[in-house]
């Protein structure tokens, strides 16, 4: 079974900076999109960015655009989303997500981790 597990998150002021990592584990994939969305207490979960198997394409939502970034190293099938300028409204579990094509719909993406906490505090 495919399995993703995202590292990386963590406690940091406002203004600071944290990068996640997702790699696969147990049987491992390649030729993926990836993709990374986030929920909140209370809040349904909302996409973030993504990321085309070949890296050339990528995809943000508004509300990270200029302050988040998305890259892969396929020769390490990992995928990481530097995260800069933090602010409290960005406080969630962050998950990352495997499929065929990048997309914001979180439908498109049939595999999924466990989730890594980013907490922001002002």
């Amino acid at each position: 079974q495919v399995q993703l597990v995202e590292s990386g998150g963590g406690l940091v002021q406002a203004g600071g900076s944290l990068r996640l990592s997702c790699a696969p584990s147990g049987r491992t994939f390649s030729g993926d999109a990836r993709g990374w969305f986030r929920q909140a207490p209370g809040k349904e979960r909302e996409f973030v960015a993504a990321i085309s198997w070949g890296g050339g394409s990528t995809l943000y939502a508004d509300s990270v655009k200029g302050r988040f970034t998305i890259s892969r190293d396929n020769a390490k099938n990992t995928v990481y989303l530097q995260m800069n300028s933090l602010k409290p409204e960005d406080t969630a579990v962050y998950y990352c997500a495997a499929g065929g094509m990048s997309s914001k719909l979180s439908t498109q993406y049939p595999y999924w981790g466990q989730g890594t906490q980013v907490t922001v505090s002002s």
